[in-house]
C-alpha cells in the first residue's frame, strides 16, 4: 500500500491546524479563568456575546450558525443561561417553535462585566505582536473557514 504524501504546504496547514486545536484550548482555559468571577465559563461567554452582537433578536438555530457550532449544544447552554436569568426566551412572530433569545439586564451586565475583565488582558496579551501578523493569521483563519464551510454545504 503506497503512503499518500503531504504536499509542502498541506504539511504547513496540518502544522497551523495542530497549533489551532492547542491554541483554542488554552484560551478556553484562558477564558474560563477570567471570566469565573462572574460565575459563566468562556462558552456561556461565547452566547452571550454572540446574542450582544446580534442586530435583533435571534433564535437559538441563528446563534448557532452564526457561531459555526452545534445547535444541540447552544440551546443547552441558552437553556442555562435562562435558568440563571440571563436571558429570556420571547416569541417569534415569524416561527411558532423557534422563540427569540434575549439578554436580560442582568445578562447584560454580566455580559459587559466580561469585556471590562477581557480588554486590559487582551491588550496585555497583544503586546509585542505587529499588528500585521495578527491580520496574518486571521487572514489565513478566515479562508480556512470558508473553504471549510464550503465542503460542509458540499456535504449537504
Amino acid at each position: 500500500m503506497r503512503k499518500t504524501r503531504q504536499t509542502p504546504t498541506g504539511v504547513a496547514l496540518t502544522d497551523l491546524i495542530l497549533g489551532m486545536f492547542r491554541a483554542n484550548n488554552l484560551t478556553l482555559a484562558w477564558g474560563d479563568r477570567l471570566v469565573a468571577p462572574l460565575g459563566i465559563t468562556s462558552a456561556r461567554w461565547q452566547i452571550l456575546g454572540a446574542i450582544a452582537a446580534a442586530d435583533r433578536p435571534q433564535p437559538v438555530a441563528w446563534l448557532a450558525r452564526d457561531l459555526g457550532a452545534n445547535r444541540q449544544n447552544v440551546q443547552r447552554i441558552v437553556n442555562d443561561l435562562e435558568k440563571e436569568g440571563l436571558v429570556i426566551f420571547q416569541p417569534n412572530p415569524y416561527h411558532r417553535r423557534a422563540q427569540l433569545v434575549v439578554l436580560t439586564d442582568k445578562g447584560s451586565q454580566t455580559f459587559d462585566a466580561a469585556i471590562r475583565l477581557y480588554v486590559p488582558q487582551v491588550n496585555k496579551l497583544s503586546d509585542g505582536i505587529p499588528i500585521e501578523d495578527i491580520q496574518t493569521a486571521l487572514n489565513v483563519i478566515t479562508e480556512l473557514r470558508r473553504r471549510l464551510e464550503g465542503l460542509e454545504n458540499a456535504d449537504e
